[in-house]
């Protein structure tokens, strides 16, 4: 492995240093670096190397020493709902329906929907709490799912957060609505355009919920302009026997034939897909990637998604954590840590999912799922300086024999010391840089007081 990717040979000023550290690259190749340094050069990464090679290379204002530590791309939540960050342990321990229809859809009625809402800067707030979380977690990048976007950007644009935000399409028929959601959508786009951190999908929420016209509009919008698409697929158990019902086909072979999987998209849980809607995914695997949330799934007892079938017939799989509404935290590396272990126990084999595999699915996986794995999803030059920087120095992250191991098994969000977003410093020595947490806390406390008195009503 050659000491440093640089060919030039006089020092040159870059943005950012980073020093002394392992760094698992999660390219294609697989590369390791030992004793590493990454040279940061405004959003993008300058150069990748020894920390010798590399200081002897660039010098730099800001340098962070990451003696003891393991940097790694930041991790991408491919299924999330940001703006419920306020409705967190709201309506534990239910079944989905109850706790959707009887406590979710109740208060998002209070304080999400325009009609009467008192409250219009709920989902900007909740957002930017959400967007705290995610870092702190290691997240830089969320594949959200949730009404007035726009607020939603906004938030994570504040707290340097990539988002690739659905703007949600529902019960939508006439040819008004639909053209309303489709403004909606291109004037959002439009507004953020130059906006390096966020991009526009459409996000019908299921079969179940946005109307056949609907589904056939979100496959032409996304075919006419370029929208991914994002929708909640295979949750619960009952909605193969929906789709044949109502469809007369399984839920996959519905979405075919409205024209949905032509198009590029993310289809979140997919727990309960039948072995012929499988071989149907993989058809067309070149445009569809599942986003596994395997502790809210869990959680609201709605099973264990076939994740074995999946890999085995090369259909892409991420990782989400659903919102914390119904997970309850935004920690994805818990997630990789709770899929291996039952994964492996479904699959009775140890040797299923590997460690590296599992963090590759959160990374690079995840990066070609949502479109961007040009820009994002492993270290390398030329692509953006999206990574974490993972504390091994204390006792939970010592011996380091496998450094995979250690970040899924071992470390967890607990271990996140610094993360750089479009290389910008947006969480040092575990602070926040661009928000302030004591705020955030305080505001939280204030819509706990708001929801605890809509409930009684």
């Amino acid at each position: 492995m050659p000491e440093t990717q640089m060919n030039q040979k006089q020092a040159e000023p870059v943005s950012l240093l980073v020093t002394n550290a392992l760094i698992l690259t999660m390219d294609a190749q697989h590369r390791i670096f030992q004793d590493a340094a990454l040279a940061i050069k405004g959003s993008e990464i300058a150069d990748i190397g020894t920390t010798d090679a590399i200081s002897a290379h660039y010098q730099s204002g800001q340098i962070i020493d990451a003696s003891g530590c393991i940097i790694l791309p930041g991790l991408i939540n491919a299924h999330t709902h940001l703006p419920m960050s306020y409705f967190k342990g709201v309506a534990d321990d239910l079944p989905l329906n109850q706790w959707l229809e009887e406590n979710i859809w109740p208060l998002e009625q209070q304080f999400v929907a325009d009609r009467g809402n008192h409250y219009p800067n709920f989902v900007y707030d909740a957002t930017l709490h959400g967007a705290a979380e995610l870092i702190k977690n290691g997240v830089t990048f969320a594949n959200d799912m949730y009404f007035k976007t726009e607020q939603i950007a906004s938030a994570l644009t504040k707290a340097g957060v990539r988002g690739l935000l659905g703007e949600p399409v529902l019960a939508a028929k006439s040819e008004e609505e639909l053209d309303t959601v489709k403004q909606r959508a291109l004037t959002v786009r439009d507004k953020f355009k130059d906006n390096p951190l966020i991009d526009i999908a459409l996000a019908p929420h299921s079969i179940y919920t946005a109307s056949r016209s609907a589904l056939i509009k979100c496959a032409e919008m996304a075919d006419h302009y370029g929208f991914p698409l994002h929708i909640h697929l295979a949750e619960p158990e009952w909605e193969s026997a929906y789709s044949l019902e109502h469809f007369g086909k399984l839920p996959v072979f519905y979405l075919a034939e409205l024209g949905l999987l032509q198009e590029k998209l993310i289809l979140a849980h997919c727990i309960w897909l039948q072995d012929e809607e499988i071989e149907l995914l993989a058809e067309h695997k070149n445009n569809v990637a599942i986003a596994l949330c395997p502790e809210s799934n869990t959680k609201l007892a709605n099973g264990f998604a076939p994740l074995k079938k999946y890999i085995e017939r090369g259909i892409l799989c991420s990782f989400g954590t659903d919102s914390v509404a119904s997970n309850n935290n935004l920690d994805l590396l818990s997630e990789l840590d709770f899929t291996a272990k039952v994964q492996k126990t479904l699959a009775h084999d140890p040797a299923f999912l590997t460690a590296e595999i599992l963090l590759r699915m959160a990374t690079l996986d995840a990066a070609k799922a949502i479109g961007k794995d040009k820009l994002l999803g492993s270290l390398e030059i030329g692509k953006k300086a999206d990574f974490v920087i993972m504390d091994c120095n204390g006792v939970e992250g010592q011996p380091l024999y496998d450094p995979y191991s250690q970040v899924v098994y071992a470390l967890g969000g607990r271990a996140v010391r610094d993360v750089v977003i479009n290389g910008t410093l947006v969480y040092k020595n575990k602070r926040l840089t661009l928000l302030d947490e004591t705020e955030l806390v305080e505001k939280a406390r204030y819509y706990q007081k708001l929801i605890n008195i809509a409930k009684v009503k």
